[in-house]
């Protein structure tokens, strides 16, 4: 166990002295070698769509920061796009796509959904996979299906959340169709990245701390728990991430019920109450807060210090607790690998 690449090994529950480390959003725009590709690359979802550049995006932070893990550079909402359902990106105002306002409005997806039409995707996973290091494993991701659906509803991201979560108890049945279709697209999709080459991947529910109990174990436990379970059956060698954001006190029924091998912490979750909830048997990747990267200094040392100190002695991958904001200085993020490596 002690050949595989750290990422992998501490995914199979193994607590290494120096834990892994990767960041959400590591490819993205705190990079100047990101803007300036971005610069001439054209729409962002042509960027996403584009093999060559979307390889090269995914390997940046690795060559300037030597993460243990690249993750794919694309976006969640590439499936709505593959279900038929118009999406575009506008600079400074975020996601735009045709809202689905009411049940009627879901006929205008496709009948089906096409895995072949994210072609581009699997093309940039297989040229990444040529080109990383032998020890940095590759993660694969998709949005899970209460985050997507969001946006699907609401035509672009909310504060709360509140067209979705209105659709959803007016339309309860409705929105269980689009949750069903969205499962669905989910493990087709990440099936096929794992067939390219991709070696472990992480499903992404960045809203799911905004429903209510009952509504959280409709749409958020019981899809990702689908997910998962054929996932496994599919491709049962390879480990699956769940970052649940915002799951708060659900984390230790997470763990015992989703079948994720690890499970991604938020920044609100104290690391010690997360040890407390969650078996060893599930690993645990977080929780840094990513303003205290763009901090620095003692604040940035001292959240660095502290998350490694709570969880030594078990398995653990060091990441943020949310996505590198685009202000992140690199010398700090050159300071956290460095002090997180040299800690063990």
């Amino acid at each position: 166990m002690g050949e595989e690449k750290p990422l992998i090994a501490a995914l199979r529950g193994e607590a290494l002295d120096i834990p892994p480390i990767w960041l959400m959003r590591q490819a993205g725009r705190y990079l100047p070698e990101y803007r300036e590709l971005r610069a001439r690359a054209g729409s962002f979802l042509d960027t996403c769509y584009n093999p060559e550049v979307a390889a090269r995006i995914t390997l940046q932070p690795i060559e300037r920061f030597g993460f243990d893990a690249a993750i794919l550079f694309s976006d969640i909402l590439v499936v709505p796009d593959a279900l038929g359902q118009k999406v575009s990106f506008e600079s400074g105002h975020g996601p735009k796509l045709e809202p689905i306002a009411e049940p009627k409005d879901l006929d205008r997806l496709a009948p089906a959904f096409d895995a072949d039409r994210l072609a581009p995707v699997y093309q940039t996973i297989e040229r990444v996979k040529r080109e990383l290091p032998e020890t940095v494993a590759f993660i694969g991701f998709c949005g899970a299906p209460w985050t997507v659906a969001s946006y699907m509803i609401a035509g672009e991201g909310t504060p709360d959340q509140a067209p979705a979560r209105l659709f959803a108890y007016r339309h309860p049945q409705a929105f269980a169709r689009l949750i069903d279709r969205l499962i669905e697209a989910s493990v087709a999709y990440l099936t096929r990245q794992i067939d390219a080459g991709v070696e472990t991947v992480q499903l992404f529910d960045s809203w799911a701390g905004v429903l209510p109990p009952q509504e959280f174990e409709r749409w958020v436990v019981s899809p990702l728990r689908r997910i998962i379970a054929e996932l496994k059956q599919q491709r049962p060698s390879v480990p699956i991430i769940a970052f649940v954001r915002g799951a708060g006190p659900h984390l230790g029924d997470l763990a015992k019920r989703l079948g994720a091998d690890a499970l991604g912490l938020d920044t609100s979750t104290p690391p010690q109450w997360a040890i407390g909830e969650v078996p060893a048997s599930v690993t645990l990747q977080g929780n840094l807060d990513p303003l205290a990267l763009v901090a620095g200094g003692e604040a940035l040392d001292r959240q660095i210090d502290e998350i490694s100190s709570a969880f030594a002695g078990r398995p653990h991958i060091f990441n943020l607790g949310h996505g590198v904001l685009p202000e992140t200085p690199l010398a700090h993020i050159a300071r956290l690998v460095e002090r997180v490596r040299n800690r063990g």
